[in-house]
């Protein structure tokens, strides 16, 4: 049995959880997110909590148990707490400034970059070196960090670009000058 796909998820107060077939819809204070699973999983609802099962030992379905289950935990956690990533932009001129549509990026190159907003995803910029991204669904809340920090992601030599906050950037020599 995989002893993640085992534990049963607690469902907090103020959170429903729907389950239809192999499609489950969990709607919380943050939001509401569905996903469909696959077909050989079960789900069940009793009490507060909800247990993932599989038909069987077969290695697909092994697989499937625990990574089924951990994308409805953080189904549920994300629609309770929510998920948030901070990105860090350093070089100079390098900014983010909140636009209606999303974001709007000077990052060094000739032309301003605006970034939109997929639906679920909020952005900000407490200041214009920090990009706070905030969602429920921690699918597209790190999939949008990713997607900004690919627009410059940090070079080794002077550090500039954007990074997560606490990343380390392994920094390099640079050129051996003269003797």
């Amino acid at each position: 049995m995989s002893r993640i796909g085992k534990l049963p998820i607690a469902v907090p107060n103020g959170v429903t959880v729907a389950i239809d077939g192999s499609t489950v819809k969990v709607k919380g204070p943050k939001g509401e997110l569905s996903r469909t699973f696959p077909t050989a999983l079960s789900f069940a609802q009793e009490g507060g909590k909800v247990t993932v099962s599989r038909p069987d030992d077969e290695g697909n379905h092994k697989a499937l148990h625990g990574l089924s289950r951990t994308l409805l935990a953080n189904m549920v956690e994300g629609v309770t707490k929510g998920y948030q990533k901070t990105l860090e932009i350093t070089g100079v001129g390098y900014k983010a400034e909140v636009r209606p549509y999303g974001l709007q990026l000077s990052l060094g190159f000739s032309h301003q970059i605006e970034f939109r907003a997929p639906a679920g995803v909020k952005l900000s910029a407490p200041q214009p070196t920090v990009v706070v991204i905030d969602g429920a669904d921690k699918e597209k809340v790190g999939q949008v960090a990713s997607e900004i920090r690919s627009l410059r992601p940090p070079e080794p030599y002077k550090g500039k670009g954007i990074r997560y906050q606490g990343e380390q950037i392994r920094r390099k020599a640079g050129k051996a000058g003269g003797k």
